[in-house]
């Protein structure tokens, strides 16, 4: 027998209430996986209800397997064989695998990927015949959208997602027809078509429905909150025999409607299931009482959500900070302040998460961590000084320093395109093994090898010499821009790039990487030259290959800080949470203001953002932020502004260097700054 003793008296209500619709309405931090893994157990073990039964269904195959592994711990291997623990898509191939063949496939189908998708995307646009050029990646992922959305190929034109007026949806038209044409002829499906198909099948063949209906008695539903209108459809197909329906999900933390996620699933369950019961978590494990105070009163704003108050046996001296700092650098800086001392008193870096809205926001906060020498980690996006046109320039700068790294001339020898192929770069290779000499000096010595590529490789030999001087009679930023500008770097991504967001947001990362030379350049002052800049890249890149695993308060975490943005987060906690940027258009975002849309969602984010702190939480905004490449004033964020007198934080304004007088300041910055240059004098 499985013992519910261990439950919170809603926690066992909602364990114990198997037959029927439930909604079990659970808070962040609430112990819902606990919950419902005992719910199971309780089924199996204390009911009798037979495993094969029941059908558990989450959104991740992370949570799916953690779910899986705590049934097992209660029941043992045997006994939790048969109960199916699966994400949404895991149960649609299943289910695919053995009824395709009604909706025209061979049993056998393949699952392209997305290469593969983009492929077929591509010849379609190509046979399209228009004189404007279409991005195959958003011809793609409109076609995603539309799967998601339970929309067609042939319902598209009369769909309101059609706009007639706009050439992108005649050729997307287009190309979801063509599309899903090869797909049938290839027998194959792509990853939308896993949940797209499904449903077609039930609707086409409501015995199959039916049948699955019966299979499975028991149905719970993980994260309810997160669901769309097509996964909501497959749910109620797979009740139409009984009602025997188990949600899990807290509307309060519904913050992906952008990829179709409809909130009114959870906030009219009811509506769908007159005869729910509902039980409330809302005893918080994870947090502080005072973070839970202030999430409460910030939440409660939103009107169209269901009434619950998170709570805490967890009392602390701590009340949740609001810094106001002085511009992006200086929030950079005294964050990073604040992490070295944690370190330095010997603290974890692994409790550490820097929370933040765009992944625009995070580089400051990188170059901070990096100069300052403290290991880091980015969830959900790529390390800034890891993407592809930084480690253009860099290489570019490490050519500069130094002319015979390899490595680094072979990055860029062809980039920007100079019509100097691989065939050509062999050739350099042999000669450069011949003569015992570096590539670089092979390259500059015999430009003639290739007498066709000789211009290009004179140009570039030239080049790396040239800029050599340059280094040393401008800063840093000066010599990088006048780099960029001569190589005519941003005309290059203008040509890679068809989407004209992936050209702003790359074009954007150069002028970060310009920013970060200057901060670089106001830290170190005299010594920021183009020799200690590459040394400091250099250092970093080899810490962050070092293995960093340690062991600690029973939790193995790396010794880093975690990095994300605030949709990344959920889910997550950790003992001291920085949430940065809490302003006006950023939280809520500028585009959500501008289109007058709702700020809900925006509100529920910052929700979100808030109850991953168990312990410490800080949140700061800044006076002004450099907004491309330019200073713009900026105020506290709404979400914040309305209860700034209620006593739920302590805001403190940090535009001294925080709680030190301006003297203290210099006295510690230039200690703080002289340790670190230490391994970047010259020798």
């Amino acid at each position: 027998m499985i013992s519910l003793s261990g439950l919170n008296d809603k926690q066992r209500e909602a364990a114990e209430t198997v037959e029927g619709p439930v909604l079990i309405l659970a808070g962040a931090g609430s112990g819902k996986t606990r919950t419902i893994t005992y719910r199971i157990a309780h089924m199996v073990d204390n009911l009798g209800i037979k495993g094969d039964s029941i059908l558990g269904v989450s959104f991740t195959n992370k949570a799916a397997k953690e779910m899986r592994e705590r049934v097992v711990t209660l029941l043992g291997a045997k006994k939790s064989r048969k109960i199916a623990l699966l994400t949404f898509h895991s149960l649609g191939v299943r289910i695919l695998k053995k009824e395709i063949d009604k909706l025209g496939y061979h049993l056998n189908f393949s699952i392209y990927d997305q290469s593969d998708q983009l492929a077929i995307v591509r010849e379609a646009l190509k046979l399209y015949h228009a004189e404007k050029k279409f991005d195959q990646k958003d011809v793609q992922s409109k076609i995603s959208y539309l799967k998601n959305a339970g929309i067609s190929e042939n319902d598209f034109a009369d769909s309101p997602h059609f706009n007639p007026e706009d050439p992108y949806s005649h050729a997307t038209e287009y190309a979801y027809r063509y599309y899903q044409e090869k797909l049938k002829f290839y027998n194959a499906i792509d990853f939308d078509d896993i949940l797209f198909l499904t449903l077609r099948l039930f609707r086409e063949n409501p015995d199959i429905a039916r049948a699955y209906s019966e299979k499975y008695q028991f149905i719970m539903v993980d994260e309810y909150q997160d669901t769309n209108a097509l996964q909501f459809e497959l749910i109620r197909h797979l009740t139409v025999t009984h009602n025997n329906l188990c949600v899990v999900g807290d509307d309060d933390q519904s913050i992906y409607g952008f990829r179709g996620a409809d909130i009114s699933n959870i906030l009219e369950f009811e509506k769908t299931f007159p005869e729910a019961k509902v039980v409330k978590l809302e005893e918080n494990y994870r947090s502080v009482s005072s973070i839970l105070d202030l999430a409460n009163n910030v939440i409660k704003e939103n009107k169209k959500r269901r009434d619950k108050t998170l709570w805490s046996q967890k009392k602390s001296d701590h009340t949740p900070l609001l810094w106001a700092m002085g511009d992006t650098d200086h929030e950079a800086e005294v964050i990073v302040e604040d992490i070295v001392r944690h370190q330095g008193k010997g603290g974890h870096l692994g409790d550490i998460a820097i929370l933040y809205r765009s992944n625009t926001q995070a580089p400051p906060i990188e170059d901070q961590l990096r100069m300052s020498q403290v290991p880091y980690t980015i969830i959900g996006g790529q390390k800034f000084y890891d993407k592809k046109e930084v480690k253009d320039l860099m290489s570019y700068l490490f050519v500069i320093m130094n002319p015979s790294d390899q490595m680094a001339i072979r990055r860029i020898l062809n980039i920007p395109h100079r019509g100097i192929g691989n065939a050509t770069l062999e050739k350099y290779l042999a000669k450069s093994q011949e003569d015992n000499i570096p590539l670089f000096d092979a390259l500059e010595k015999y430009p003639a090898i290739d007498p066709q590529r000789s211009a290009g490789i004179i140009k570039f030999v030239d080049l790396i010499r040239k800029f050599k001087k340059v280094f040393e009679m401008h800063t840093l930023s000066q010599s990088i821009s006048t780099l960029i500008e001569e190589i005519d770097y941003l005309n290059f991504i203008d040509k890679q790039y068809d989407n004209a967001k992936q050209v702003e947001r790359r074009r954007n990362d150069v002028m970060h990487f310009i920013e970060s030379a200057e901060r670089f350049t106001n830290y170190y002052k005299e010594n920021a030259n183009l020799k200690n800049f590459c040394e400091r890249l250099l250092l970093q890149d080899s810490q962050d290959k070092e293995e960093m695993d340690e062991e600690h308060d029973g939790d193995v975490r790396k010794n880093e800080v975690t990095l994300m943005t605030l949709h990344s987060s959920k889910g997550l906690e950790f003992k001291n949470v920085y949430m940065i940027g809490i302003e006006e258009e950023t939280l809520p975002h500028k585009k959500t203001i501008s289109q007058g849309e709702d700020i809900s969602e925006e509100r529920r984010l910052c929700y979100v953002g808030i109850t991953r702190a168990q312990e410490k939480l800080v949140m700061t905004y800044c006076k002004q932020r450099k907004l491309f490449g330019k200073e713009t004033p900026r105020f506290v964020s709404r979400f914040l502004n309305t209860l700034a007198a209620d006593n739920l934080f302590i805001e403190q304004d940090r535009t001294t260097f925080g709680h030190m007088s301006e003297e203290e300041a210099t006295d510690y910055k230039k200690s703080f700054f002289s340790n670190l240059l230490g391994n970047l004098k010259d020798d």
